[in-house]
């Protein structure tokens, strides 16, 4: 009987363990952007929501723990694209949201012809897709051209992303039905995606909050917790800045989406910034030669350096606290302006569709 007794506390005991030790789950996303002449309100469009779809993301959870996300962008259409369908991969998949950001802000249009199949056969060939069936995978194309023009049967490739647990979203940039006769709505259901209509001109309605201002200026003071290392610190802390700016462009609402991603987990630069490195391996950090740190490492010893960072790990986490703690009022501001009868029916934007789905497809995958 004992023995029996220690077998299952064994077995017990090993599987608590592997469920520790497992990685956290992935949420892939690719965002397969319409770069032609016509498309200028939909790159404004998907500038605009990358934070509120980052936000809706970090918001998920599988057995209690935040994914991993993972976001990787083309664009397709633009006649500049040497690619003979006109598909060009801006980024792969990457965690770096800095990066995804100044990708998007890159983008131009310019004249050519629409493969949305192509760019869709492009994706699932060259991304580095998860392999793992309880990984949330998706896509989302957009655009505004026959979903069934091209060299490329969308219809086979539907069947091999469906077969790989791909979601294919479309995003058709006009009237629904209209959409529908160009097969957009077809292109999702194959694969068991979603179909959405927006109006691509229409600009996103901002809704300031007495909030806004206190976020931006904690978003300020977060930026000094952060320190550079390493080849590309230096650029990437930069980048950080522009990113900043770029947010806040685009309206003090946009950039206080922004700032609450970087109060969350999803928001790790562990490949440029000494805190989030530290976090990781804090081995890593201590070993780096004088000319990889920034000034304020540079001369200390491994104790000196490791109290400077812990200070920088506490001070960040407590601007974090105080972001997510005025972003919860902030929503709940927003949330009682969009129960408003007076205010009209909200009309699916980028943004909203690509969230739509996505929560919708995560609960189907086990998140909650």
């Amino acid at each position: 009987m004992k023995n029996i007794f220690l077998t299952l506390f064994l077995i017990s005991s090993i599987t608590c363990l592997n469920a520790q030790n497992k990685p956290p789950r992935k949420v892939q996303l690719a965002l397969l952007i319409d770069a032609s002449n016509s498309m200028d309100g939909l790159i404004e469009q998907a500038k605009s929501r990358l934070w509120a779809i980052v936000n809706e993301a970090s918001s998920l959870k599988f057995n209690g723990v935040a994914p991993v996300l993972e976001i990787a962008v083309y664009d397709y259409g633009n006649s500049e694209i040497s690619d003979k369908n006109y598909v060009r991969l801006q980024t792969n998949f990457t965690s770096d949201l800095d990066l995804v950001s100044e990708k998007l802000f890159a983008l131009r249009t310019n004249g050519g012809e629409e493969y949305c199949a192509a760019a869709i056969e492009k994706s699932l060939q060259e991304l580095v897709w998860s392999r793992d069936p309880n990984d949330l995978l998706l896509i989302y194309i957009a655009g505004n051209e026959p979903f069934n023009q091209g060299p490329v049967n969308y219809k086979s490739i539907c069947t091999i992303a469906k077969n790989r647990g791909v979601f294919i979203n479309t995003i058709y940039c006009g009237e629904y039905q209209q959409g529908v006769k160009e097969s957009w709505k077809d292109g999702a259901t194959c694969s068991n995606g979603a179909y959405f209509n927006i109006n691509s001109d229409a600009k996103i309605a901002a809704i300031p909050t007495p909030y806004d201002d206190q976020i931006i200026q904690l978003n300020k003071n977060l930026n000094t917790t952060y320190m550079w290392y390493g080849e590309q610190g230096v650029m990437k802390k930069s980048n950080q800045g522009i990113e900043d700016k770029n947010a806040l462009n685009l309206g003090s609402n946009i950039a206080s989406e922004r700032a609450l991603v970087k109060s969350k987990s999803a928001y790790n630069n562990a490949s440029w910034d000494v805190v989030d490195a530290f976090q990781a391996d804090s081995t890593k950090i201590l070993e780096l030669k004088e000319d990889q740190l920034p000034e304020e490492l540079q001369g200390m010893g491994p104790e000196e350096k490791a109290a400077l960072i812990n200070a920088k790990t506490a001070e960040r986490a407590r601007i974090q606290a105080e972001i997510q703690e005025l972003g919860k009022q902030r929503e709940v501001f927003i949330s009682k302006i969009n129960r408003n009868p007076a205010n009209g029916e909200v009309k699916d934007d980028f943004g909203s569709a690509v969230n739509k789905s996505m929560k919708e497809k995560a609960i189907l995958k086990g998140f909650n």
